[in-house]
């Protein structure tokens, strides 16, 4: 018996459904922080940048938002060099204790990160670091380690391990075959893996709370404690930069990488 599909037209509507509901937050906050009163309405009344131009007199979103690129740009190098390298041990070394170090390794993906932002600030007491753009790193790249040694592991999968083998066999040493061989075909997940480290250290969130202090204080954390105390729209301006900000580092993974292509084998 052959199977009946839906019709195409329910299939276009449904994704138009999922599409509006997932982009329907976004597009609140982004046309809020438009608004000309004095409080964050949806629809806006009226359409102004001033909200934007405002933050300009508020130095402490300028400096969190400086220090949130800071941490997320050392994140971003620091997680992709120990994932590429945990990547490239994990998918052709076997080792004794291997399945376990995998498993630990993606473990910041499994426990809730409450519970992880609780067991780093236990950790920092425990070895005396204070709240630092230190401490801010170290805490991000573990949580952010699993995602690139995801994207890593994805791209070395079909890596045809003879062009590194014929190089060898015509005199290149191991360091100039991983930089002139490995690193170029591999280089999709390695750029995706950082982009995405960039992005979760920038937004966090719940654990830079356990971190952070009255000197050392994220974008995300800055906007958090901020409207405990105000709602002006303000708070859409800079939600709205975030986002955009984003949406443009995806977009560079998408236009430049392609999505399919990090996650395919046939193109290694």
């Amino acid at each position: 018996m052959k199977k009946k599909r839906l019709p195409s037209f329910v299939l276009n509507f449904s994704c138009l459904l999922i599409y509006v509901f997932l982009l329907a937050p976004i597009i609140v906050v982004l046309l809020s922080s438009l608004t000309t009163t004095e409080y964050i309405v949806f629809p806006p009344e009226g359409l102004t940048f001033r909200w934007y131009a405002e933050l300009l007199e508020h130095p402490e979103f300028i400096h969190s938002l400086l220090l949130s690129i800071l941490v997320a740009f050392l994140t971003a190098i620091i997680a992709t060099a120990i994932g590429t390298l945990a990547s490239l041990a994990i998918v052709r070394y076997e080792f004794k204790g291997k399945e376990a170090i995998v498993q630990l390794v993606g473990s910041p993906l499994l426990i809730p990160s409450v519970v992880f932002g609780v067991a780093l600030l236990q950790f920092y007491s425990w070895i005396g670091l204070a709240a630092s753009p230190l401490a801010l790193v170290i805490g991000h790249i573990i949580l952010t380690v699993p995602f690139v040694v995801r994207l890593v592991v994805a791209s070395l999968v079909g890596f045809d391990r003879s062009i590194e083998q014929a190089a060898l066999n015509l005199g290149a040493g191991p360091f100039k075959v991983f930089l002139q061989i490995t690193l170029p075909i591999i280089k999709s997940g390695i750029i995706a893996g950082a982009i995405f480290a960039f992005i979760t250290s920038f937004d966090d969130l719940t654990v830079a709370l356990f971190i952070v202090s009255t000197d050392v204080v994220t974008l995300p954390v800055r906007i958090y404690t901020y409207m405990q105390y105000q709602y002006d729209p303000i708070i859409t301006s800079i939600s709205s930069i975030m986002i955009l900000f984003t949406i443009v580092l995806m977009i560079i993974i998408e236009r430049v990488l392609g999505v399919g292509k990090i996650f395919s084998s046939k193109n290694q």
